[in-house]
């Protein structure tokens, strides 16, 4: 029997209040059950939001956790503005007053040594998420992923700490698009990024662990998106804290008003990793080709392997 003719013969025989709300959920199970395969259709996400709420401790870390060397590009798609960029930065911006309480930019979620704290905001009339955050580290501002559809700002808004992030789920992964951030850095040595770059992320989900991919772009200083992936895993008891402690200015130098920074072809560590690694310096100094597994090909007559590691080995041996 059809499901118009049932109902049909629904109203139709039986009057009372009880029968009415028969009829009632009768109807809306149809219209659910009758809508499915046309959200199918259209690419709409049906039951596909998955929980990324908990704590995620990190299993994979982009380099030491102490930071790469000062002029360490391998793998970056500088171009020449952001090669000069990277080569003025000194690490004692630092300890500048008005530097040391600073942020990174959201970028900082690839790049730093934390795990993850999400949650969920919700609609109190509805229940349905009305973002997802992402809780503060000590040096890095808490990121809201907004998910009811809103717009980003104009270009010319305020750039805020944290940046601003809208997100959308693609079955069962979320995407998220990051603008309004503010100029920081790509890698924890200067490498710099703009207050033009934009970054998308994919957050996956496999029972206990937690895939993030990133793409950066940056029209100011990269020729080519830049490109990361770091697994979490849910951890309870993993220590994330929501927030660090408070931060405090010091006087640890330099001079009030003076800012440290390298003249063109004055930064004193162009050469550290081509004497520690033998690593060429046209590896070192980045750009789009390096990213590429055929740049080997390029520099393999230049390369020649260290008898023995001097530093940053990863045994206690140096082998």
């Amino acid at each position: 029997m059809g499901s118009h003719s049932l109902l049909g013969e629904m109203v139709a025989t039986e009057r009372t209040p009880c029968a009415f709300k028969r009829w009632r959920k009768f109807v809306i199970r149809s219209q659910t059950f009758l809508a499915l395969p046309i959200l199918a259709v259209l690419g709409v996400p049906v039951f596909a939001q998955v929980d990324l709420s908990g704590s995620w401790a990190y299993r994979s870390a982009l380099g030491n956790v102490g930071g790469p060397r000062p002029v360490d590009y391998e793998g970056l798609p500088l171009n020449d503005a952001g090669r000069a960029r990277a080569l003025s930065y000194s690490e004692s911006q630092l300890s500048m007053p008005e530097r040391q309480c600073l942020f990174y930019a959201p970028t900082y979620l690839m790049l730093g040594p934390f795990g993850l704290k999400i949650w969920n905001e919700t609609n109190p009339d509805s229940g349905s998420t009305i973002a997802w955050k992402i809780g503060a580290w000590e040096d890095r501002a808490p990121i809201t992923i907004w998910m009811d559809g809103r717009p980003h700002p104009s270009k010319n808004a305020y750039h805020e700490k944290g940046g601003f992030t809208t997100g959308v789920w693609e079955r069962e992964i979320l995407t998220t698009y990051t603008t309004h951030m503010k100029a920081n850095m790509i890698r924890r040595n200067g490498t710099p990024s703009s207050d033009q770059a934009t970054m998308t992320l994919h957050f996956i989900r496999h029972d206990d662990l937690l895939t993030v991919t990133a793409s950066v772009e940056d029209p100011i200083y990269l020729s080519e998106p830049v490109h990361w992936t770091r697994m979490f895993q849910l951890d309870p008891e993993a220590p994330i804290p929501s927030a660090g402690p408070p931060c405090i200015v010091a006087d640890e130098g330099p001079k009030e008003g003076a800012v440290p920074f390298y003249l063109p072809g004055k930064n004193p560590f162009v050469g550290e990793m081509t004497k520690l690694y033998n690593i060429p310096e046209e590896a070192v100094l980045g750009g789009a080709e390096t990213m590429y597994p055929e740049f080997r090909k390029k520099i393999k007559d230049n390369y020649v392997i260290p008898g023995k590691c001097v530093r940053d080995c990863g045994t206690p041996t140096g082998r």
